[in-house]
């Protein structure tokens, strides 16, 4: 992996993305172009089929797996710490997948419930090497329980001991285990308690602030944008339709779909002056 420093850590250029092939395949992203600088949050934000999960998933390594459930990029460029997706061979997505971190849809949900919280988080460093010393591996899963805003006791519980919004904060922890330059989350406070999405968020900012990684979030809502970003891509049915800071995306919509999201924005607002 050649990884140029100096470069965004994501870029992509026209990228278009499917499911299957022939009159029975699906185009999800169509002519996507945006980049990622070091460092820096991007969300995307979207209504349900918009794109939004297709592409965070390529970003994430998971295009081109040749298997039906698996997307493919086919068209474009999409580059992620100096490797192309597009042609990334199966080694070669081994590596990069050490530096890159998932947390997908209800993330929680998928954890091991054979095994206690901690060997959960520790999962992918055995998965890459089972020789790894096992107390520094201990140390570094308490580091990131500590960071996710939990209690040392959860280590020797199991993932139905918790509740869906410590869930989530554990798979947060295992999606940083192996120290990632870019972190990809989708929709990561999807399903969980309103009273606790703010929390989630802020953990995942304020993790971002200490480890400087670059991340994807996708959201549902700029409200929640607005607590970890100030740059927004704006899908809607395959293709970005507004890419920026938050305000000037809404305050300057060159799409109509941006312009309802801008309306609903500044109702939301009046609605709010006038019950205070």
């Amino acid at each position: 992996m050649i990884d140029d420093i100096d470069s965004p850590a994501v870029e992509a250029s026209d990228v278009s993305i499917r499911y299957g092939r022939g009159s029975g395949g699906h185009l999800a992203v169509s002519g996507a172009t945006f980049s990622i600088a070091r460092g820096e949050i991007l969300a995307v934000i979207g209504e349900t089929g918009s794109g939004k999960s297709t592409l965070a998933a390529a970003v994430a390594g998971f295009a081109g797996l040749g298997i039906p459930t698996s997307p493919e990029i086919t068209g474009g460029v999409l580059t992620v710490l100096g490797e192309q997706m597009r042609t990334l061979t199966p080694r070669s997505r081994d590596r990069l997948l050490i530096s890159v971190g998932y947390l997908p849809q209800d993330a929680g949900a998928a954890l091991s419930p054979r095994l206690t919280i901690g060997e959960n988080v520790a999962e992918p460093i055995f998965s890459r090497d089972r020789r790894f010393d096992a107390r520094e591996a201990g140390e570094a899963v308490a580091t990131l329980i500590d960071a996710v805003r939990l209690p040392l006791a959860v280590m020797g519980r199991y993932p139905h001991e918790l509740s869906r919004g410590q869930r989530q904060r554990v798979a947060i922890a295992k999606a940083l285990i192996l120290g990632p330059t870019v972190l990809v989350a989708d929709d990561p406070t999807a399903g969980i308690d309103v009273t606790v999405r703010g929390a989630i968020l802020d953990i995942i900012r304020d993790l971002q602030r200490d480890q400087n990684f670059s991340a994807l979030i996708v959201s549902h809502t700029i409200s929640e944008v607005r607590k970890y970003s100030d740059r927004v891509a704006v899908m809607h049915r395959g293709a970005i339709v507004g890419i920026g800071q938050v305000d000037d995306v809404l305050d300057s919509p060159q799409h109509e779909y941006v312009g309802g999201l801008a309306r609903a924005v500044r109702d939301l607002k009046l609605s709010e002056q006038l019950s205070a």
